[in-house]
């Protein structure tokens, strides 16, 4: 069981002040255009619960923690002013590579979405030498989010490999896939660097992974894995290098993962925190979009303390989607105080 923070506020009091909001996107993610969020606010800002709606209550009261953590308790104390963003490519077609690049600027690195289903590897090549062609200096690394079989996963990174990877993120499912991977890869001599995301923060134990040897780094998330201080933990414990990324999170969830980039010891590659710039619109009158492949400590912490009030009232979900998370926020609860 996580830790959760103690005590934890009122349910009351976590209804009281949560605001619902629907967001559009600028491009297809995850198969949405839309993206839903509860934002609650706390004595000490904002904090975001908005855990897919695939997700089980068990998986998705993780997500509530953080929430709370944000709003409840405030972030632990940085060590460095500003956070390296890589821009992140969906599943698009190559000829739209050029387009969401466009949205963020300079930037370090590019992570590129592979293992789309109903899509080829030769769409994952195309789409991959589009990034390539229109950012030669950048780094680039691809996420399969386990979309691949074990043998699917060695020959689409072989094929990929030409162009000069980074990492490969989650290319199969589960650990004992990413150790498969990993060893198949190295026995062919492609020495490509594995980085473990589902299989840390979906797993029951987040650290199985470093102990079994399946992965050269790991992809944190501060509201899957219940918080900033938890994640933290997490890194700490793994000993193995960490890349912090979002989950499509509006500016408010951004703060967590910024706050979190910014109090870890070391941050050796650029972070995934700049899928603000997939909306088309947000709840802050500037949004945590990268400037010059950055994103700033301070910007961040401003709009965890104060989302603007009339964004959060003209992106308000429908009442009855209002009505399902707030049920979902209940269940959630019930779940981290074991009611």
């Amino acid at each position: 069981m996580m830790d959760t923070p103690s005590p934890l506020p009122a349910l009351a009091e976590l209804e009281a002040t949560a605001a619902v909001v629907r967001l559009p996107l600028t491009v297809r993610f995850r198969g949405v255009l839309e993206r839903e969020a509860l934002l609650l606010r706390g004595p000490a800002g904002w904090g975001e619960f908005a855990p897919f709606l695939e997700y089980d209550d068990v998986e998705s009261s993780r997500w509530l923690a953080s929430a709370i953590e944000a709003a409840w308790e405030g972030f632990p104390e940085p060590v460095r002013d500003t956070v390296p963003v890589n821009a992140t490519v969906p599943a698009v077609a190559a000829g739209r590579v050029p387009e969401i690049l466009a949205k963020y600027g300079a930037v370090p690195a590019v992570k590129v979405k592979v293992a789309e289903r109903g899509q080829s590897l030769e769409d994952d090549v195309a789409r991959v030498a589009a990034v390539r062609d229109a950012l030669p200096g950048a780094a680039v690394r691809v996420d399969a989010n386990a979309g691949w079989s074990v043998d699917e996963a060695v020959e689409a990174l072989t094929a990929l490999a030409p162009f000069g990877l980074e990492y490969a993120e989650q290319p199969a499912e589960g650990i004992e896939g990413l150790a498969a991977v990993r060893a198949r890869l190295a026995a062919s001599g492609l020495q490509l660097p594995i980085a473990a995301d589902e299989s840390v923060r979906k797993a029951e134990d987040p650290l199985r992974v470093a102990r079994a040897g399946a992965a050269d780094l790991i992809i944190v998330k501060a509201a899957p894995l219940g918080g900033v201080r938890r994640a933290l933990e997490i890194v700490r414990e793994a000993g193995l290098p960490a890349v912090v990324s979002s989950a499509l999170d509006t500016s408010v969830g951004l703060a967590a993962g910024v706050a979190l980039a910014a109090a870890l010891p070391e941050l050796p590659h650029a972070c995934g925190l700049g899928t603000g710039a997939l909306f088309a619109h947000d709840v802050a009158r500037s949004p945590l979009v990268p400037r010059g492949g950055v994103l700033t400590v301070g910007a961040a912490l401003s709009v965890a303390a104060a989302p603007d009030p009339q964004l959060l009232a003209q992106h308000a979900a429908p009442a009855d989607r209002r009505t399902w998370w707030i049920e979902r926020l209940r269940r959630c609860y019930g779940v981290l105080t074991g009611s």
